[in-house]
């Protein structure tokens, strides 16, 4: 097994932070304002924006922890990979359209339209902190993969990539996030297809043959009972369905990911991009995750404590010279990728939901420093967090709170989002109801867990949150009922959506 990395490995990886720098140079010059910088003037084709949504649906999580869960239970991870594909599939029959008509120049300014503009600042301010802890902990992730795992310094993984991110990101804007997914695309898929061959001529030299077939006839002979069961353990049929509601409520109204709808040239490209979204979902899991199941056969006594390190440490087994650097590479582009829509999203709402509030007639120049500035400060605090969190909690820690924290606030947020965009009857100040009510409840919940600590799964808090929202806006809707003048108005929305 390899150790350390070789000079050709770093130059790989040097190689890839330049053209990173290089795309951002070069759209510098084109993000002349907002709408471009924010929203690429709605002129992105559907197949870059449908590669850059499934950039930002992922990161080196995935590699992390899925494969940790490859290796256990073989086919689970699979599972749980393609439970995205229909919600992507209902987002593009239900959502894409009405994603373009309704958000303009942010992922929330349509709520207040929708619903009020405290709430739509509410959402605003709700959303910051839930995004800043996120970013850090993929930060966290990215560091600790390349760190740990394959011997890249740990601090300076996530300085240089994250300075790295906040530049390209500072300079050109969406546009340059969306090339630098589709080259980190690119070098992610060179690795996921390098890695299987690889694994499967391992699998038959274990058994003295040569050749992928024989690899794969090997694996077929010795994988556990049981290796290609659709669920196992704790992750049931129970946990498949919540799982696939928190997914598909991610999907649908993550910041990043309703940008790359509403940034296409059309409603029709909208569509498009949605369903090439949804067969990369479907083709990636198998792939990506083929390497940890081959793992538990030429790598069968992985010790419980060191699982999150599998992928790692099936690359220095088995990846030549030159390749490691490669995979650094990929890992760093799952979250470079993901962090930098974030970064333009969040940015968007700072500047377009927040700063407008504070200064309503600022000329198109203030407005992109602004955008600049917090792009800036996102970066800023996103990087601090993450050092933040290194030292003084873990990761697996904060992983948990990480997890706990979107069981609170994520059915709150969403369902109000989602429902405004189809129910007419679903009153403007019921909007608010329901976020207030559903995190309430939801915090409730988790100061309940400390007696009782179930409440605090996955499971019981998605269903508390969702059913309290989801009362609270019935609730809200009938003793809270709109004037003639604000159902006018929602009705005017919901024409200009389903036109």
């Amino acid at each position: 097994m390899r150790e350390g990395l070789h000079g050709i490995d770093y130059a790989v990886i040097i190689a890839f932070f330049a053209a990173m720098i290089a795309v951002g140079l070069f759209f510098s010059r084109k993000a002349k304002n907002t709408d471009l910088f924010f929203g690429g003037d709605k002129s992105v084709p559907w197949w870059l924006s449908g590669i850059s949504f499934y950039m930002n649906s992922f990161s080196a999580l995935a590699f992390v922890m899925y494969s940790a869960l490859a290796y256990q239970y073989g086919w689970v991870p699979v599972t749980i990979s393609w439970l995205s594909v229909p919600a992507v599939l209902l987002g593009a029959r239900f959502l894409a359209v009405r994603w373009r008509r309704a958000a303009t120049r942010s992922p929330i300014d349509y709520i207040a339209v929708r619903y009020t503009p405290k709430m739509c600042g509410v959402l605003a301010w709700l959303g910051l902190p839930m995004q800043f802890l996120d970013n850090a902990f993929k930060l966290l992730s990215i560091g600790i993969v390349v760190g740990i795992g394959m011997g890249f310094p740990l601090d300076l993984s996530i300085a240089v990539s994250g300075a790295i991110i906040v530049l390209y990101t500072f300079l050109g804007g969406l546009k340059a996030t969306l090339v630098c997914d589709f080259i980190q695309f690119f070098v992610i898929l060179a690795v996921v297809f390098a890695l299987p061959p690889l694994c499967l001529s391992q699998l038959a030299a274990l058994d003295g043959g040569t050749g992928m077939v024989h690899g794969f006839e090997v694996f077929l002979q010795r994988v556990p009972k049981g290796f290609f069961a659709l669920t196992a353990g704790k992750y049931n049929w129970a946990y498949m369905v919540v799982f696939f509601l928190l997914v598909g409520s991610t999907l649908s109204t993550n910041w990043s990911l309703v940008q790359r709808y509403y940034s296409t040239k059309s409603e029709k490209d909208a569509k498009k991009m949605a369903y090439l979204v949804a067969v990369l979902l479907f083709l990636g899991p198998p792939l990506f995750f083929f390497p940890a199941m081959a793992a538990r056969i030429f790598l069968p006594e992985v010790p419980a404590d060191q699982m999150n390190g599998v992928y790692a440490l099936l690359c220095r087994k088995v990846l030549p010279v030159g390749m490691i650097g490669m995979v650094i590479a990929a890992m760093f582009s799952a979250t470079m990728s993901t962090l930098a829509g974030n970064f333009n999203a969040v940015a968007s709402v700072m500047t377009n939901d927040l700063y407008r509030r504070f200064d309503p007639n600022a000329t198109p120049r203030r407005l992109m420093i602004a955008a600049r500035v917090a792009t800036l400060i996102t970066g800023a605090l996103v990087i601090g967090l993450t050092f933040l969190m290194q030292y003084v909690q873990g990761a697996d820690d904060l992983f948990n709170l990480t997890n706990k924290a979107f069981g609170v606030f994520l059915p709150p947020i969403a369902i109000p989002m989602l429902a405004g965009l189809f129910i007419r009857r679903l009153s403007r100040r019921a909007g608010m109801v329901g976020l207030v009510a559903g995190i309430a409840m939801g915090l409730a919940a988790f100061i309940a867990g400390s007696h009782w600590p179930a409440l605090r799964e996955l499971i019981p808090m998605y269903c508390i949150t969702a059913s309290t929202t989801l009362l609270a806006l019935a609730v809200g809707s009938r003793f809270l009922p709109d004037s003639p003048a604000d159902r006018e108005a929602v009705h005017a929305f919901v024409d200009r959506l389903e036109a």
